[in-house]
């Protein structure tokens, strides 16, 4: 097998492909090598895009050994499976529209869709095309959230809170951008169900609220103080776990890449569709209750 990337604006990219390509990394995993790469265009207006692509192209070739290809089209035909890493999301569906018609399994980076609209319309294009598609971001699959809850595996999980950093871009609205990262936390952690949303906000911090259908509560915290941690408490019928991603052994880029690399082997994704579209709403109503100051439900 092996695997293309879309997208070199983004350090993802890179990670990716140092964690595949570099035998002698820390935590390398020992699965196919990403060979075939396009960078994709740039975002003039978007900061991320336009000041890293050149940079990110480079380490990718020359430190990676991955081949550039001029098209889409190229690196699928030269792939077997291919990570979406575009940094701006507002290419999502043209892009993903564009690769679907190959086949072929693909690992979209978060976050999946800006809209519920856009995220609809890429599943069912998945499902007509019968591509297996996992979205979600890194924190998800983090070692010490994974302990956390094989330590409630024999108790019911009554709510979660997550932390970490919140920055805002303009091209990225809303919560899509960092917010994502403890969201993926939060419905690893209480699954699918989340029937109302509120936003707490103030210039250094936002606190998200979504109460699930059983009555259960889970927060996201989310500050710009500098504080680049990420964690949270996971709370169960029989006590409380705290996670701390900080003091994880291995990466979470090299845990993401794992489930990624077992999704195109078995085309079993570890997150269902409803789950990732999910997601995606939470992130959109919490940005709706953000404008209007009004709890939104869902």
């Amino acid at each position: 097998m092996n695997l293309g990337i879309i997208g070199l604006d983004s350090s993802h990219a890179v990670q990716f492909s140092r964690i595949l390509n570099g035998r002698k990394e820390p935590f390398h995993i020992g699965g196919p090598p990403v060979t075939a790469a396009y960078p994709g265009p740039v975002s003039s207006d978007f900061d991320m895009s336009r000041d890293r692509m050149e940079n990110f192209t480079r380490e990718v070739t020359d430190d990676w050994g991955v081949k550039l290809y001029s098209s889409i089209e190229e690196v699928m035909n030269n792939s077997d499976a291919v990570f979406l890493e575009q940094v701006d999301a507002r290419r999502r569906l043209t892009q993903f529209r564009e690769m679907v018609g190959f086949g072929k399994p693909i690992y979209v980076d978060k976050p999946f869709a800006l809209s519920t609209e856009d995220c609809k319309a890429m599943l069912k294009l998945a499902e007509e095309y019968r591509v297996p598609v996992l979205s979600t971001s890194s924190l998800r699959f983090a070692d010490s959230l994974t302990a956390a809850l094989k330590q409630c595996e024999w108790h019911s999980v009554v709510g979660a809170d997550f932390f970490g950093p919140m920055p805002f871009t303009p091209t990225q609205p809303g919560y899509f951008w960092y917010g994502v990262h403890m969201a993926d936390m939060l419905y690893r952690t209480m699954g699918t169900g989340c029937s109302k949303v509120s936003v707490i906000h103030t210039s250094q911090h936002d606190i998200i609220t979504g109460v699930w259908k059983d009555g259960r509560i889970g927060n996201i915290r989310g500050n710009r103080c500098g504080n680049g941690n990420f964690g949270g408490t996971v709370y169960h019928e029989s006590g409380s776990v705290f996670v701390d991603v900080s003091r994880d052994t291995r990466g979470y880029y090299e845990c993401l890449v794992e489930q990624i690399i077992k999704m195109f082997d078995t085309g079993q994704s570890p997150v269902t569709n409803q789950e990732m579209m999910e997601v995606v709403r939470f992130l959109e109503a919490a940005g709706e209750s953000l404008t209007t100051g009004r709890e939104v439900v869902l």
